[in-house]
């Protein structure tokens, strides 16, 4: 079949849940047939590859990673090993007939089977025991059937003779006219295939050794990764959620805040007409006696005559004096703008919320997780020891018991203490942390003992109905005791420590919210300059019409 037909792999997932037998494609899930090998070490079946190759280059279907193709076909090179491997397996699920008896063995009896490789016959076990054991048969190779050797291996395929040595350097077997076409110097290279064989399972044994360290390794980095997901998840539920509640938190303040400053601008607004109206009313009032008193003064002036203007003219005089300097409210005793400064209202009603909201604290009660499991059944690892689950009791300390509840497990301290140290920040905190995990583990195992005795105790009444020494339950409790006191006092001591942590932080989000108004400022200044260098540019622009002009005039003035 094509393999352009098939589709690549989408996601590590589908290949964990993908057939993974050594000697099965992970493309068509059949046994390999003429098995290629990718430069990512990835094996496919050469059909499935075929087609693939673009450019000289094929990318893997699993990883992606590019191999470089050579030659016409397209494809990469065999792989030998593997198919050293495929042939092996096809040839033990053929069925194998002794040599000496004709009895057919079924594929439970393969392990029972021998290889005589002088005679180049399968053998029974008791063939094996009543004829080769004979004196005549004391130098023939006899080896289970799986290790058989296979004629293509005996003999050089150039001379036509048994191999008998083996060069290190170009790490191949040699028969005796291969070691004697050989150069001196490349002789010395060469040892006897016993020898060889011994070389070379020590050192597969150290390279076995070494995969089998890189495969720990990487467990536990896709175990840290899947928790490391895990935790991004959930940190990512955690923000949502608490965006959600500060959002609705103010959106109700910032309702409260709004229907109280309407109600300042409504009663300011009232406070200023009703004031306003009553100077407009008494304004209004004032501008008819004005009106009249004018009149008066014009008709006065036009009747009467001399004698009469000097008998009532300063009477006239005196009440117009006395009206101009009478208390008359011109001008606006307020000005008519409404000020409710809403902006640093609403700054203010969301300052405990954005500014001075205590952190979420992850100091637990009792270290609890969630109902029958504990802190201390969480490995540092991230691993959940298989102890007995038991529900958790109420600490001795009230201080304990009244404490905040744990919103995050042991884990997500356990990877964030890690990063926290990683950074290699030398502060109290970090020292703190430190010390901390120190005294948690040496606490966290001798609960985990008492835990594995509390276990076997358990499992002895239960299966065995045993009997149990008193004694053993009351070293139990008595250590239980100890370990609760043990862990007050360190709860205690940490706690004291809030305090010290509190004013670090406090001081450093003062130090933060300093910088952040310096910068504003400094931003500030900046666009002040740059304003008034545009105004000093428009008023150039705008002058320098009548500044040529003037220039202008004073060239042809300068002559005379």
């Amino acid at each position: 079949m094509a393999g352009g037909i098939f589709s690549p792999l989408g996601s590590y997932s589908e290949l964990e849940k993908a057939n993974c037998h050594p000697l099965v494609c992970l493309l068509c899930h059949e046994p390999y047939q003429h098995p290629c090998l990718l430069d990512c070490y990835h094996n496919f079946c050469a059909s499935c590859l075929r087609g693939r190759a673009s450019d000289g280059r094929l990318r893997c279907p699993l990883c992606g990673h590019p191999s470089v193709v050579r030659g016409g076909t397209g494809l990469p090179p065999v792989d030998r090993l593997l198919q050293f491997l495929v042939d092996s397996s096809a040839d033990s699920e053929e069925d194998v007939q002794c040599a000496n008896c004709d009895r057919c063995c079924t594929k439970a009896e393969m392990d029972t089977m021998y290889f005589c490789n002088t005679c180049g016959q399968p053998l029974c076990a008791p063939c094996r025991e009543e004829t080769h054991r004979a004196r005549m048969f004391t130098c023939h190779e006899i080896v289970s059937l799986s290790k058989r050797t296979k004629d293509i291996h005996k003999k050089c395929p150039l001379h036509e003779e048994p191999y008998i040595m083996f060069s290190t350097e170009k790490k191949s077997m040699l028969c005796i006219n291969c070691f004697r076409d050989m150069q001196g110097e490349s002789r010395a290279h060469c040892i006897d295939i016993e020898t060889a064989y011994m070389q070379g399972c020590q050192r597969l044994d150290q390279a076995v050794m070494a995969v089998k360290e890189l495969q720990t390794s990487t467990r536990e980095a896709i175990v840290l990764l899947k928790a490391m997901i895990e935790e991004v998840r959930n940190s990512a539920s955690e923000e949502e959620a608490a965006i959600n509640s500060l959002f609705s938190q103010m959106q109700e303040q910032l309702s409260d805040r709004k229907k109280t400053l309407l109600k300042a601008v409504q009663s300011q607004h009232e406070e200023k007409e009703k004031a306003f109206k009553e100077q407009l009313a008494h304004l209004a009032s004032l501008l008819p006696t004005l009106q009249v008193h004018l009149v008066t003064c014009s008709a006065f002036l036009s009747s009467a005559n001399k004698a009469e203007f000097l008998d009532l003219g300063y009477q006239l005089m005196e009440r117009l004096q006395r009206i101009v300097k009478l208390p008359h409210r011109l001008r606006p005793a307020q000005t008519s703008k409404i000020n409710s400064e809403y902006r640093a209202e609403f700054a203010r009603c969301l300052e405990p919320l954005l500014m001075l909201s205590p952190r979420r604290s992850i100091v637990g009660s009792a270290g609890g997780i969630g109902p029958g499991i504990t802190g201390t059944n969480m490995l540092p690892g991230g691993q959940c020891s298989k102890t007995l689950m038991v529900p958790s009791c109420p600490p001795a300390s009230d201080k304990m018991s009244t404490g905040p509840m744990v919103k995050k497990p042991t884990m997500h301290r356990y990877i964030s203490t890690k990063v926290l140290l990683a950074e290699g920040r030398e502060t109290p905190f970090a020292e703190h942390c430190r010390n901390y995990e120190n005294t948690y583990r040496m606490l966290q195992t001798e609960i985990q003992g008492l835990k594995d005795q509390v276990q076997e105790l358990h499992r002895d009444l239960t299966k065995h109905h045993s009997l149990i020494k008193s004694e053993i339950m009351s070293e139990i409790l008595q250590k239980s005791l100890q370990m609760d006191v043990q862990i007050a006092a360190h709860y205690s001591a940490v706690e004291m420590m809030r305090s010290v942590f509190e004013e670090v932080w406090e001081e450093t989000y003062q130090r933060v919210a300093n910088e952040q108004e310096i910068y504003e400022a400094q931003l500030h200044d900046l666009l002040q300059l740059r304003q008034e260098n545009s105004c000093l540019s428009t008023i150039t622009k705008q002058i320098a019409p009548y500044v040529r002009s003037i220039a202008k005039v004073k060239e042809r003035l300068e002559p005379r």
